[in-house]
């Protein structure tokens, strides 16, 4: 399909809407398209000016993941969305996808009892409809990992990623792919240690991950253990490992009020305040919707989770703004 004729169908865009981590939420993305004025023409939501960008995780966890796939499919099919590709949907192909002769992988995501159950909902709700699981996969596939819009004059550019933006990591994907779009080798080599696909999944779909000192765990809200904590990518100065957490689980108190050692520092991202608006989901927070940054958007605020399905208007605005926020809650 090529996304240009798509959209070459329908009338100039004035503004975009992004919208966070839908997790099978399809009901509630229903009522947010609607209360932002996108109507069903031929069974499929568009807008007259306006489009949307899903920033991602639109699979597992939640009631109607199929019946969220196919409305965002839909979307981006006619040209009224775009869409990044968001860990969730990336580790969905690897999943699915066996190793290549020699490798010694039966899959390139081990079908180990965690990585199961992260798919579980999903595999469940498509299990009467293999070959529309076996297309939504290959779909997957061509999905960019970021996105850079540009949007004319009086319009400032702004950017999408699922978790985190690497200007580095960006530009050498970009020397060899010309765009955020990926291939079967670069799937095949980002589950190998150490390669750069695999740090550039990582990086991008994940975020900017520490380890915890060995023998620490944290078990976190959604019932996963985990040796590792998520961290902020735009604080200018940081001191302590505290000022850097960026999840809701919280930090032993020790390890947060520790210094960052020379070899975390170096690992760090900085996305500061001279770049252009940054739109990005997977963090899972929580309270009213407000930019974490002026020139930085989460929008998952854990919606599976009973929490609010959340979206940006954004206008061209160079620093993002509070009152541009619309949500619905999810119901029980």
């Amino acid at each position: 399909m090529s996304s240009d004729s798509a959209t070459d169908r329908l009338p100039p865009v004035s503004g975009y809407d992004l919208i966070g981590d839908v997790h099978g939420c399809a009901v509630t993305l229903g009522r947010l398209l609607e209360r932002m004025g996108y109507h069903k023409v031929g069974g499929v939501y568009q807008h007259d000016k306006r489009r949307v960008i899903f920033v991602g995780d639109i699979v597992d966890r939640g009631p109607r993941i199929r019946e969220a796939l196919h409305l965002v499919h839909d979307m981006v099919e006619r040209g009224s969305a775009q869409m990044v590709i968001g860990n969730h949907e990336f580790n969905a192909i690897t999943y699915c996808t066996p190793g290549r002769p020699g490798s010694g992988r039966d899959y390139l995501r081990p079908h180990v009892p965690r990585n199961t159950r992260q798919i579980a909902e999903t595999l469940e709700q498509f299990a009467n409809y293999p070959h529309e699981w076996s297309a939504f996969i290959d779909w997957f596939k061509t999905l960019p990992l970021f996105l850079e819009v540009d949007g004319g004059a009086d319009f400032s550019p702004f950017r999408v990623v699922h978790a985190c933006w690497d200007a580095a990591l960006i530009a050498r994907h970009r020397q060899r792919y010309g765009s955020g779009h990926i291939d079967m080798d670069f799937i095949h080599a980002s589950v190998e240690p150490g390669t750069p696909e695999s740090r550039t999944k990582q990086r991008l779909t994940g975020g900017v991950d520490l380890p915890l000192p060995p023998g620490v765990r944290i078990v976190s809200n959604d019932g996963y253990e985990r040796s590792v904590f998520r961290t902020k990518f735009w604080v200018p100065r940081p001191k302590t490992y505290g000022e850097l957490l960026f999840q809701p689980d919280p930090l032993p108190e020790d390890i947060a009020a520790a210094s960052i050692s020379p070899e975390h520092r170096g690992q760090m991202v900085n996305y500061d305040a001279d770049q252009p608006p940054l739109f990005v989901g997977h963090y899972w927070l929580k309270g009213k919707p407000q930019p974490i940054a002026p020139n930085v958007a989460c929008l998952d605020y854990s919606a599976v989770k009973y929490g609010r399905l959340v979206a940006y208007r954004m206008d061209g605005e160079a620093h993002l703004r509070a009152h541009k926020y619309v949500w619905e809650y999810v119901d029980p």
